[in-house]
């Protein structure tokens, strides 16, 4: 049966379709309001498909179909199976982080803090925030107006005499009872106001408590409100929205430059800018502005908080979208499209940092296609070079052995596509072994055709590791692999390394101010650092590891028994099968066996 016959066969009924390739993966997942109209329409109208969706058509092998209660039930199973399938197809936003929140504790003297996570009932967080330094400014703002404790419990607990920050009248050091818990609630209670959009509350709140501390002749007091309140008019003239709502509202605009484009997301809280962020699409070309901007609103909120109100500079199709984020939301969520006063003016803000940013991105893409080509031609290969793995090693004199593959393709570095190998069958400080392990292991899947094939594989190392590399690659059946090793050279210097490739005597020669070069470098370099990473927290894990652990009959208990009776792995280590048989819970048997496995 064909595609257009099993097409022809679907209800008139609101539901998800999934684009089924003819070796069974998901092509492309989609909503339909009523699913034989819409599928049909694939086969019976291809002239007016873009480019991208004919060529998915081309490779339809089957069609899946799940029937839902409404259209807006549909959108959410659609973008459930999109984050969860990620089919080539679809246009997908990487956005798997939560946002930051700014926190107060529910302590008596409450803490002013960072948080990412799950909001907890017993504080009271304020955001969410675009990115971290969002929320790092606005807690020195905080921190300098209204001089609240940032410090971990147990610092506050232990503190004996006020820290550095109340001597320069960051905090009013509650820890030492320089502060009332009456006046600091006080603070706690204007910064609540401010982050909640209610300035014009706190302004009248650090008015009273001005004139009442000048009444009594309290001068320096008074000062210090006159200049709190100085400090919030400069604060608000720099980050206040108005919109006479006060109401929280995301704006979200979109810019293209050349064949890509970029999604702005710019937070409003309270009345205030907390910042923006920008989302760079993949599979989007060739795809309607409001499509793009159709899919970040489903795809985002799935997994962010919705505010109330949601600016858009497309025309998207809001009924839908609204039913669906109302539902997420468990509150009627307004979407517009066509905004007026102040909050167009949010628009315009947001479609002109879309436009900046995808044109950046547009500009860095040329350049790197530059730096490729070049590399491409430095290296006399024929075919076009888009795709390259690097590998390094990394341990301490053979200590936890890390192996690192990162990924560079698409014009930037794919971090999603990083690998790491922990080398357990290598001998300690065995890097050529190392090298082996971790090349047989990343391309043994790729050579049974799993995987994708690069165009170029990196080697961080000399001819040792290079040579190694073409055996592995010859008893996989890979020996037309493209190989290049990146030794350090004598000097050891950026701009002084060795390039080197198989059946090649001279390492190639490249200027140091060379494009191909300084992608090398920086390719090279992202290696090594995903490579010391994953080595320090292989051997940190490893250090934090009891020998007795690998044992065999050995548990918790057991394992107490032993180091409380020895005073610890030293004591237990000179102990005889004798002495360890007296411990309770330890037969001769197993006496032996720990007495072997600690010698």
């Amino acid at each position: 049966m064909t595609p257009l016959d099993i097409a022809s066969r679907l209800p008139h009924l609101p539901g998800v379709y999934r684009m089924i390739g003819r070796n069974g993966d998901v092509l492309y997942v989609g909503k339909a309001i009523d699913l034989r109209k819409r599928v049909t329409s694939y086969f019976q109208r291809a002239e007016t498909l873009s480019p991208r969706i004919r060529l998915m058509v081309a490779q339809i092998g089957g069609i899946e179909t799940t029937v839902t209660r409404s259209e807006s039930e549909a959108l959410l199973l659609e973008n459930n199976l999109i984050k969860s399938l990620s089919p080539r197809y679809n246009i997908l936003f990487r956005d798997d982080k939560s946002y930051p929140y700014l926190m107060l504790s529910g302590h008596a003297f409450p803490r002013l803090g960072f948080f990412r996570g799950s909001p907890d009932r017993r504080n009271r967080h304020f955001g969410p925030f675009p990115n971290a330094g969002a929320v790092r400014e606005s807690m020195q703002m905080l921190q300098k107006v209204f001089r609240l404790r940032t410090c971990e419990d147990s610092v506050f607990t232990h503190r004996s005499r006020p820290c550095l920050l109340h001597q320069i009248h960051r905090c009013t050091a509650p820890c030492v009872g320089l502060v009332s818990e009456a006046a600091y609630a006080e603070d706690v209670r204007s910064a609540e106001l401010f982050l909640a959009g209610e300035e014009d509350a706190v302004f009248e709140r650090l008015d009273l408590r001005m004139a009442d501390a000048a009444a009594e002749l309290r001068y320096e007091e008074a000062a210090f409100y006159r200049d709190q309140i100085s400090a919030l008019h400069k604060v608000r003239e720099r980050q206040y929205v108005s919109d006479g709502s006060g109401r929280d509202a995301d704006v979200i605009a979109l810019g293209s430059e050349g064949a890509g484009c970029c999604v702005n997301l710019t937070m409003i809280r309270g009345g205030h800018h907390l910042g923006d962020k920008n989302f760079f699409p993949q599979n989007a070309d060739g795809a309607e502005p409001q499509q793009v901007i159709e899919a970040f609103l489903a795809q985002h909120y799935l997994m962010h908080p919705v505010p109330p109100l949601v600016i858009v500079g497309e025309p998207v199709a809001v009924e839908g979208l609204q039913d669906m984020l109302s539902q997420r939301a468990g509150r009627r969520v307004q979407i517009t499209t066509n905004p007026i006063g102040d909050r167009r003016v949010w628009l315009q803000m947001a479609k002109k940092n879309a436009g900046l940013a995808a044109a950046e991105r547009h500009a860095r893409q040329l350049g790197d296609a530059g730096r490729l080509q070049a590399l491409q031609q430095a290296l006399g290969l024929q075919d076009s070079l888009r795709r390259i793995e690097c590998f390094d090693i990394s341990h301490t004199q053979g200590e936890a052995t890390v192996a690192s593959c990162v990924v560079y393709d698409r014009g930037a570095m794919q971090n999603g596509e990083y690998r790491r190998f922990n080398i357990r069958e290598a001998g300690p400080g065995d890097d050529y072994a190392a090298m082996r392990e971790a090349l047989t292991r990343r391309y043994r899947r790729v050579a049974s055709g799993e995987g994708k094939m690069p165009d170029l594989v990196m080697i961080d190392g000399g001819e040792g590791q290079l040579g190694v590399a073409v055996e592995v690659f010859a008893e996989l059946g890979l020996g037309d692999m493209p190989l290049l090793g990146v030794a350090k050279g004598v000097t050891r210097k950026p701009g002084m390394e060795q390039l080197l490739m198989p059946g090649r005597k001279q390492p190639l020669d490249l200027a140091p101010d060379a494009p191909g070069l300084h992608l090398i470098q920086q390719i090279r370099d992202e290696a090594h650092r995903f490579a010391i990473e994953g080595h320090r927290a292989r051997r940190s894990r490893a250090r934090n590891t009891s020998p007795l652990e690998g044992i065999p009959g050995i548990g918790s208990r057991r394992r107490q028994r032993l180091l409380a009776r020895f005073g610890g792995i030293r004591g237990l280590v000179a102990a005889g099968v004798e002495e360890l048989a007296e411990v309770e819970g330890i037969s001769r048997a197993l006496a032996e066996r720990i007495y072997a496995e600690l010698h």
